[in-house]
């Protein structure tokens, strides 16, 4: 004769239960959910039903009795933490199921069908902090502003200020703060709460050893120059944060975390542990966009993140443009980038550049090298600054075939602010870009100086489908020399789809007349752009934009006589991928007389 335990049998009957409800409980639609809350607070409402385990679970599809208990016996839990968070501390929680209390249902007799579902909440009194003490506290701490004796005792404001007395003592060196003790008794008679929470902050601590597991092409010495961990300094969190920072913009790295030790050591040094996950040395990208008139655009790169062990990265890029455009022929280009992080310090990124370009443009051909060294400073997650020096040399015809040689040195220096929350589909943020080169022109190039400015802005209205305005200001200005005597890349062209969609690429221009009288175009020294776009998410995956863009170029002034403009607008088609919309634009001209017609645009992320 065999025997089973109880508690074995009690664990089979349960198993076959759940099989069986699971089995025999067809996907069904029951009644909407009854949602009751007592009194008059709508904001009060709303919060607890965003927590509701029921209202979550009745717009799922395939929904199933057992789905509906378990969501029902979820409810008290769900509500009553959102009312603790409120400063509601007696509230009274009832789900009935078919008429009966959830909670009063075994789950081995949860039923095989529900109907019908009903919640009801009486959120009672609203408590007050009757004392909202926490001691000691570091000079400067900030408490949150209701965290106060009278104000209404919503449950996260005491872990909020917990969280503000533990890290005003991080900040200022005491790594190991934590809480000592704590007392929180509410006083359902009084509808008051009592919050009293001791904190230990531990010894003032400096940085010991920056230790580092997990990598394997990478030197340890270039490591530890990345991260810039200040040993022997003061412990402070941000520098720890800015460590990891520095390590991951290398991108060398696939993952990087930096870990406190428990232990001090002697005599009040914290070593950290770096655990670092490599990515693979190489990468490839190809891309490609197509527009009606400028025809095709084909790119790609080559990547090594880490070509000597030190973190330094190579980069070939490679460029096809104009393929099968209506004016001018084939462009091309090709570029190497060389960067080694932490040159100088942790913070600057020194660049070795050459790039070779040939151009085919309506108005001129022309064949260039560039050779450039440069630096890149750090200064915060969105602020950087650029500063180098680049030699030019292009030789080329223009329309009318008249040969022409510049040569250059230039010290282009720039800054670059990017609060975007995406590069390639920004819905919030701004990003500003500024750009300076004087350059030495040598032959018949003239010396000058060029200026050039990027902004944009994002602003988002609605969660589920949202509605995104987009702006965009582009401006720029040649200073100091002849207009035939500026290099023809540092000219302003306007037109196509980096500044007027609608317009064909680089049709405004500055008309010339030679000593001949034969006519010809050639860029301006000074350019204006503005684009508006409003962006609707009309399901998870489309969206449709509408955009109007303006353009304006000139000679030595912004505005007068010398000057012209064009614009453009039209409608546009997203298809989000995941990593970045497809980009499907039509317009056409709505101001000027450089062209006529539709142009469409094809590409990968929003036009800006």
């Amino acid at each position: 004769m065999t025997h089973s335990s109880p508690l074995i049998s009690l664990r089979l009957l349960a198993s076959l239960s759940t099989v069986a409800l699971l089995l025999g409980s067809p996907a069904q639609a029951f009644e909407p959910v009854e949602f009751a809350v007592s009194g008059e607070n709508d904001d009060l409402t709303t919060q607890l039903r965003g927590a509701s385990a029921l209202l979550e679970a009745q717009v799922e599809e395939d929904v199933i009795a057992q789905d509906i208990f378990s969501a029902a016996q979820a409810e008290y839990g769900r509500l009553v933490n959102a009312l603790y968070a409120q400063g509601y501390y007696s509230p009274v929680v009832h789900v009935f199921v078919d008429g009966r209390e959830a909670a009063d249902i075994a789950p081995l007799n949860a039923p095989p069908s529900i109907t019908r579902v009903q919640v009801s909440v009486d959120p009672g009194p609203k408590f007050v902090f009757s004392r909202a003490v926490l001691a000691p506290l570091a000079q400067g701490t900030v408490l949150p502003e209701g965290f106060a004796t009278g104000k209404t005792a919503q449950s996260g404001l005491v872990k909020q200020a917990v969280q503000a007395g533990v890290d005003g003592w991080r900040d200022v060196g005491h790594a190991k703060a934590a809480v000592a003790g704590q007392k929180v008794v509410a006083d359902h008679r009084a509808h008051s709460l009592s919050a009293e929470v001791a904190l230990n902050p531990g010894p003032k601590l400096r940085f010991g050893t920056l230790s580092v597991k997990g990598q394997e092409r990478m030197r340890l010495n270039r490591i530890l120059k990345i991260a810039g961990l200040p040993e022997g300094e003061v412990f402070d969190p941000d520098e720890l944060s800015r460590a990891a920072d520095r390590l991951r913009r290398t991108g060398v790295f696939k993952s990087v975390s930096l870990a406190e030790s428990e232990q001090i050591r002697a005599p009040d040094l914290l070593d950290i542990t770096a655990t670092v996950l490599e990515e693979k040395r190489r990468r490839y990208s190809i891309g490609a966009e197509i527009a009606s008139f400028e025809g095709a655009t084909l790119s790609g790169y080559w990547l090594h993140r880490n070509l000597a062990g030190g973190g330094e990265r190579l980069r070939i890029d490679g460029a096809i443009a104009n393929i099968g455009a209506k004016t001018g022929g084939v462009d091309y280009s090709l570029g190497l980038t060389l960067d080694r992080p932490a040159t100088f310090n942790p913070d600057t990124t020194a660049s070795l550049k050459f790039n070779i370009e040939h151009l085919d443009e309506e108005d001129f051909t022309s064949d260039s090298g560039t050779f450039g060294l440069g630096l890149i400073r750090y200064f915060s997650e969105n602020l950087t600054a650029r500063a180098g020096i680049e030699y030019t040399y292009s030789t080329g015809t223009d329309s009318l075939g008249t040969d022409f040689t510049y040569r250059n040195l230039a010290l282009p220096v720039g800054a670059t602010y990017d609060s975007r929350d995406s590069a390639l589909d920004a819905k919030k943020g701004y990003y500003l870009d500024v750009g300076a080169a004087p350059f030495l022109g040598f032959g018949i190039t003239d010396s000058g100086l060029r200026l050039t400015l990027d902004g944009r802005a994002y602003r988002s209205f609605g969660e589920k489908r949202p509605v995104t305005f987009a702006v965009r200001g582009q401006m720029g200005a040649v200073f100091g020399t002849q207009l035939r005597s500026t290099p023809r890349d540092y000219l302003f062209y306007s037109g196509g789809g980096g500044s007027v969609r609608g317009q064909p690429y680089q049709s405004l221009g500055i008309p010339l007349t030679n000593s001949a009288g034969d006519e010809y175009k050639i860029g301006g020294t000074t350019f204006l752009a503005a684009s508006t776009e409003v962006r609707a998410t009309v399901t998870d995956t489309i969206g449709v934009v509408g955009f109007v863009d303006i353009g304006q170029i000139g000679i030595s002034d912004f505005y007068g006589g010398d000057t012209d403009w064009h614009a453009g607008a039209g409608l546009g088609l997203r298809y989000n991928t995941g990593f970045g919309p497809i980009r499907l634009d039509v317009a056409a001209p709505v101001g000027g007389n450089t062209g006529d017609g539709v142009q469409i645009y094809v590409g990968i992320g929003q036009s800006f």
